[in-house]
Parts: structure tokens; C-alpha cells; sequence
């Protein structure tokens, strides 16, 4: 990349820094190089300079793109580390948290676990149609209960860490300045995503270490997580830096104005001529024909990319919920009208995908203690109560309840030699678990995890096939290699599987804090907001379509904007659909259904000169 003089003047400024600018104007990359720089001239022995992002996703992507620049020596690229903000917190918290109160013993609370710890308080308080009050209440109670399970338990939950951290770093002077003489230069990717928490931590590690911050105003999708659209002045007020805009700068999408589309969907005002590399199309709004249009324009952005010579290319299809994510997944794998597959990969919720893999991991293990089959409804329990994230439904709590009154039904029958209830939930889920447990085993960790989950697949059980159905979608033994290689040693060492739980946990714990992820490759199916921080050589961003219902007004399911009304639309909105615009390197297109097409594109039409409508 040839830099520009606003670049170059980046590398020349010293001291606190914040730089702005759009998607691909070339943030991350002289961000890098000025890291270089510095590590060049200014660390010392042991020292290096920290690069902080959110995302796994734009973590592998400043590593590979910092092992790739090739105007970086190699002792520079060593000294420059680059975590996820999550991480780096973690790192603290191991060493220093006995500090604020905690354990000396502290164990990682992943999400799903942390599901299955409030799931009796979500019970309680319900989780749809509350008041505000009623939101206050049952909030304070999880909050509660996550400062319990940390404090007593030393179970640390997620949205803990910058808490606990900024308690630390602002309570002792001692600790920013260890901080700042391993890391004298801190690089924030994504500030303006920052939320309260986060920010505290910045403040304190300010104090002590230079900082430079990167951030685009008008990629903050995050308000619902906390994060505030004045971060940008409280960071100029805190710490005068000098300031350098990118915003005119465009280096991922050169040679074509999806940059400039992204930017015109923000102010709602689109040029009456077509955008060079974004299009707009429409398709007629029922499930087969929807489905079957964004099959078809999935065949020819492949096509592109395959004629194009492109090596490793990418295709990205943005859908925007998470049950769309599913619903597209599932309309590739098996198209309507007889039309070929496309291979892909899912990026689904991970919680109900973790907590499936979990059931087949235990079930690869032998039962050497006589509660095998307990442990097995434990999981299944817990599948039900976390398998929803931190929004259960209900049906799915009470799904939870079911079993375990079913399996205390189960043991009281085993101690009275009563026989279980015929109609018990029970019955078919003992058939499929005794089927499971006589499944002979290989020691080939691909052949017998995929064994023991096609027999829950093909089992009576409806609930065991759910979660045959969520492995699969994970494809848990894809995760890398050391996985299965801790799989097969495990079988070496034993005889068996004899920590199979043990290590599937594990790896997905060390997965979240991974550096190692390669960018995605091939066709990838994802939600809106998981496509943040990634790039791609194509997108296609797939909407819903309004439901029909008789004397009923149309019911807009899976919109970019909700129910795809007027009022509906904000800030948010529109920055969420920039985003996923912008992602595309080569090509960006949009489907929207016709007759009711997508409010923030009323302008955007390739049928008509833009300007005039859909």
C-alpha cells in the first residue's frame, strides 16, 4: 500500500493518538506500521507494544497481515502483540485478582456456562414481555449472582472482566505502571465500540502507557452493549492527542464506490447513477422463490471469484438475525427446485453448539464410576438451560425442568424396582443413550464422534436429535488440529476416551481467546452484526420478506430495519447496514424482497437510476 500524506503524518506524531477513518482507509495498517516504528526506536529490551482488538476475526487479521507486510523486519513484527481486549483483561485478572477480593484459584465463566448459573433467576423473573421495572429487578439478580459465582466460586464471567480489571488499574499505581513498562504503547482497535467499563480500563492504562486510538464514528453498532456515541471526546478530553482522519482514505474496496455507497446509507441521500461494484435486487417475497433467487446469486458472485483467478476467495451471505443464519444455511445445503447445493460454512450462536458437543464428548467417555447416566441428563439439562444464551426462552427452561423431574421420577422407580412410566421422556432418551454407550469405538476421533452423533440423529428421542442437529452445524473436529490430537492422545495414554469432556471444554475456552483463526475462505453464512471487523472479496446481504396473514397486516420477520417500517429506522440501522455493505472488497449485493423493499434503500434500485425508488 502506497501511503498517503495523511499516513505519513501519522508516523510522524508522537505521544497520545486518535485516528479516524471509514472501513478500508487504511486504519489497522499504519497503525502497524507505526508500531514498527516504534519498536524500532523506542523500546526497550522486553518491551512490546500491544495491538487490542474485540474480534477474534480482526485479531487474525492484523496478525496475518503484520506477518505478511513485508516492510517489517522480523524482530519488529515479534514485538508487537495483539490480543482481544477479552484476553489481555484475562491476563490481568490471573495474575492480580486476588487483589479486588477474588480467589487466588480463578477459573473462565464461558457464556454458556454462564447461561446455565442464571437460568433459575430467568425462570423466575420470565424472559419475554416484562416491564422496565421487571427488566431492573431480574438484571440486578443476575448481577448479583455473577459477582457471587466470581467472588465465592472464582468463576468469572465475561462482562466481568473490564469491571474487575478497571477496579484494579485505577486502585493501584503499581500495577499501570508494570502494565506500562511491558506495553508502553497501547493500540485500541475499534474504540468507539468501547463501553463504560472498557473505557475506565483505557483511562487508567492512559496514565501510564501512550495510546493510539482507531475508531470510526460511524461504525458504532454497539449502542446496545453500552457503547457511547461521545467515546470520541471523552477520550479528546482525557488525553489531548493529536488527531489524523482517514475518512476520504479507501484501500479495501479501491476501484469501486461501495465505500461511498456505505456512506450514502447513512445520510439516506443515494446519486441518481449506478454505484460501481454494489447492486440492488429484488426477489418476488415467498420462501421458495426468496430462497431460490439468493441460491442463484450465490452461483454467480462464486462464479466471479473462480473466473477472476482469486486464490483463497471469500464470499460472505449477511442475514439479518440469527435465525435467518439457520434458515439460509439450511436453503444452501438443500436448495429449493432442485437446484445444486452450495458448500459453506454456518457462524451460528456457539452456546447450544458448545453445550451439544459437550453431550457427544461425554458420551466417548467410559463410565467408571457408576453416574454416567446422570452426568449425561445433567448435560442435557444444562443444554436447555443455556443452549439460549442470555435470551432463553421459556419453552426451553421448562424443556430443562422436564428432564430433570423426569430423571428424579427415574431413580425413585430404580430404588422401589417400580418400572418407569411408559409415556416418561426418559424412555426414548435411555433407548438412544444405551445405543450410544454400545457403539464401538476406534480411537479415530473424527470417525467416533461423528459415529456416536449419527445415532443420536437417528434416534427416537426428538430432544437428542436437536442436539445431534447442533453438532453438526458446529463441526466441533474442525475446531484444528489439536483437538483431535488431544483426542487420539488421550486414547493412546488410556485405552479410551477418558477426559474427552474435559478436553472438549478446553478447547473451546482456549478457542475464544485464540489469535490463530484463519480468515474465512470459501462461501460463509452469518449474522449482520458477526460480520464485523472481517472482510470479504463478495457480500450478499439477504433480508426477510413481509408473511401474508389473512385480515392481519403483514408480518415483516428478519428485516434490516425492524418490521422494515419508517419509524423504525435510526442511527443504529443504518450503521449496522454500512457495516455489512462495506465488508465486500470486489462486490456488495443486496437482496430485498419486492413490493416491500428495505426502507433504508428506497433509492437504491439497479431497475431504476438511483434517486427515483424502488
Amino acid at each position: 500500500m502506497k501511503l498517503t500524506d495523511k499516513q505519513k503524518e501519522i508516523l510522524g506524531q508522537g505521544g497520545h493518538l486518535l485516528v479516524t477513518g471509514g472501513p478500508g482507509s487504511g486504519k489497522t495498517t499504519i497503525s502497524i506500521l507505526k508500531a514498527a516504528q516504534i519498536a524500532e526506536k523506542d523500546l526497550r529490551p522486553g518491551q512490546k507494544i500491544l495491538f487490542l482488538s474485540f474480534a477474534r476475526a480482526t485479531v487474525s487479521r492484523v496478525v496475518e497481515t503484520i506477518e505478511y507486510e513485508q516492510n517489517i523486519p522480523s524482530e519488529q513484527k515479534l514485538r508487537i502483540e495483539v490480543e482481544t481486549y477479552h484476553s489481555f483483561f484475562w491476563r490481568i485478572l490471573k495474575a492480580h485478582g486476588y487483589l479486588t477480593g477474588l480467589p487466588r484459584r480463578l477459573s473462565i465463566l464461558s457464556p454458556s456456562a454462564e447461561a446455565i448459573a442464571l437460568s433459575g433467576i430467568r425462570l423466575q423473573h420470565g424472559t419475554r414481555g416484562l416491564s422496565d421495572e421487571q427488566k431492573k429487578a431480574k438484571s440486578a439478580a443476575e448481577n448479583i449472582e455473577r459477582e457471587r459465582l466470581a467472588r465465592v466460586e472464582g468463576r468469572v464471567c465475561f462482562d466481568l472482566y473490564a469491571t474487575l480489571v478497571g477496579d484494579l488499574l485505577h486502585g493501584s499505581e503499581r500495577i499501570r505502571k508494570l502494565i506500562a513498562t511491558m506495553h508502553p504503547v497501547v493500540i485500541l482497535d475499534e474504540f468507539q465500540d468501547t463501553n463504560d467499563a472498557q473505557w475506565r480500563v483505557v483511562q487508567a492504562l492512559g496514565k501510564c502507557s501512550t495510546l493510539l486510538a482507531l475508531a470510526d464514528p460511524e461504525q458504532r453498532i454497539y449502542d446496545w452493549l453500552g457503547a457511547s456515541p461521545e467515546r470520541l471526546d471523552h477520550f479528546r478530553d482525557s488525553f489531548k492527542p493529536s488527531e489524523v482522519d482517514l475518512s476520504s482514505d479507501n484501500h479495501r474496496s479501491a476501484g469501486t464506490d461501495i465505500a461511498l455507497f456505505g456512506n450514502h446509507i447513512l445520510t439516506g441521500k443515494f446519486q441518481t447513477t449506478p454505484y460501481a461494484g454494489v447492486k440492488v435486487e429484488q426477489y418476488n417475497p415467498n420462501i421458495n422463490q426468496a430462497f431460490s433467487r439468493l441460491v442463484t446469486t450465490a452461483y454467480q458472485a462464486r462464479n466471479r471469484l473462480v473466473s477472476a483467478g482469486r486464490k483463497d476467495w471469500s464470499l460472505a451471505i449477511l442475514v439479518p438475525t440469527k435465525e435467518m443464519t439457520r434458515m439460509a444455511s439450511d436453503a444452501l445445503r438443500a436448495p429449493p427446485a432442485g437446484l445444486t447445493a452450495v458448500p459453506h460454512a454456518a457462524v451460528i450462536e456457539m452456546d447450544a453448539a458448545i453445550l451439544s458437543a459437550e453431550i457427544i464428548a461425554l458420551l466417548l467417555e467410559p463410565d467408571n464410576d457408576g453416574r454416567h447416566f446422570e452426568q449425561f441428563i445433567a448435560l442435557a439439562t444444562n443444554y436447555y438451560q443455556g443452549k439460549g444464551g442470555d435470551d432463553p426462552t421459556i419453552a426451553a427452561l421448562d424443556e430443562a425442568a422436564k428432564i430433570a423431574k423426569a430423571y428424579e421420577e427415574y431413580v425413585a422407580c430404580r430404588v422401589t424396582g417400580k418400572a418407569l412410566r411408559k409415556n416418561s421422556i426418559l424412555v426414548a432418551m435411555r433407548a438412544v443413550y444405551d445405543a450410544a454407550r454400545k457403539q464401538a469405538l476406534t480411537g479415530v476421533p473424527d470417525q467416533d464422534w461423528q459415529a456416536v452423533r449419527r445415532i443420536l440423529e437417528g434416534g427416537a428421542c426428538k430432544r437428542l436429535q436437536e442436539i445431534a442437529d447442533q453438532v453438526r452445524n458446529i463441526r466441533v473436529l474442525d475446531r484444528g488440529v489439536e483437538l483431535r490430537q488431544e483426542l487420539s492422545q488421550d486414547w493412546r495414554d488410556n485405552g479410551s476416551y477418558l477426559n474427552a469432556l474435559t478436553i472438549t471444554r478446553q478447547a473451546f475456552v482456549r478457542e475464544h481467546f485464540s489469535t490463530n483463526a484463519k480468515p474465512e475462505t470459501g462461501v460463509v453464512v452469518m449474522n449482520m452484526h458477526k460480520a464485523k471487523g472481517k472482510q470479504f472479496d463478495e457480500v450478499i446481504i439477504f433480508e426477510g420478506w413481509p408473511i401474508r396473514r389473512k385480515g392481519q397486516p403483514p408480518f415483516n420477520s428478519h428485516r434490516i430495519v425492524r418490521y422494515n417500517t419508517r419509524e423504525n429506522v435510526n442511527d443504529q440501522a443504518r450503521q449496522n447496514l454500512r457495516v455489512s455493505v462495506t465488508r465486500g472488497k470486489r462486490h456488495t449485493t443486496i437482496l430485498t424482497p419486492r413490493g416491500d423493499p428495505c426502507v433504508l434503500l428506497q433509492s437504491a434500485s439497479r431497475a431504476r437510476p438511483f434517486g427515483i425508488g424502488l
